[in-house]
């Protein structure tokens, strides 16, 4: 995953060796050894959702994820990762109710296992995948004017705002992976990599027919599919 593949402690018993073995060596045999730092793992990436099928109910939109975990072989570890994903909502959709705008925000709580396929190499594919908790809120706006001051003077300016909503929550599942590349360290050995991944996502929001706020009636079906393409940099 990601992590830093330290040389082997040169042969012989002197102190000096055993001390290098004792600082670099964590985990089990095999001769794989590593710095401690390297058990744990850290991960930022963002970038932009596709929809899955035409009954998504919703459209393109961004997304953002970070996360934190532990390695627990140089082929196996385990992420708990954040996603926020901010999606606009189809215009039929937005149509039913009578509003103008609308989008869907759906945030996350998982925990997503890795599975490194070269982790000696400096270009690495690996798979992903896991499941947790989400929650999904689709709002309707409709433009207003608000008030607003600066030092010299106040105006009036026009904004979307939140007119309707209806929300969820329940559990998900995401699989996929991706393709990374070690930067940084003398030998090109760094632990940091950057990497471009694909996922698929499921979440199963409930099938909902709903008069949010006072708004005009609107069906929405079970489940909502999305494909996250993230960037990022992992370390």
């Amino acid at each position: 995953m990601f992590r830093t593949d330290a040389a082997e402690p040169a042969a012989g018993s002197g102190a000096g060796g055993h001390a290098a073995a004792a600082g670099q060596e964590y985990g089990g045999g095999g001769g794989w050894k590593h710095y401690v730092g390297s058990r744990f793992a850290f991960e930022a990436s963002g970038g932009t959702n596709a929809p899955a099928g035409d009954k998504s109910y919703i459209t393109w939109g961004g997304q953002f994820t970070v996360g934190g975990g532990l390695n627990f072989s140089k082929y196996v570890g385990a992420l708990i990762e954040y996603q926020f994903m901010d999606d606009k909502l189809p215009g039929a959709l937005i149509a039913e109710t009578g509003a103008n705008g609308g989008h869907a925000h759906i945030w996350s709580l998982t925990i997503d296992p890795v599975i490194d396929l070269f982790p000696k190499s400096a270009n690495d594919v690996y798979l992903t995948g896991g499941g947790g908790f989400y929650r999904k809120v689709t709002s309707f706006t409709d433009p207003e004017e608000a008030e607003y001051c600066t030092y010299y003077y106040c105006g009036t300016e026009t904004e979307n705002a939140v007119v309707g909503h209806f929300s969820s929550n329940q559990g998900g599942f995401n699989i996929g992976g991706g393709f990374q590349h070690r930067v940084g360290g003398m030998y090109g050995d760094g632990k940091t990599k950057l990497f471009v991944e694909a996922r698929y996502v499921e979440v199963f929001s409930p099938a909902s027919v709903s008069n949010p706020n006072g708004l005009g009636t609107t069906a929405v079906a079970a489940d909502t599919k999305v494909i996250p393409i993230s960037l990022g940099v992992r370390f």
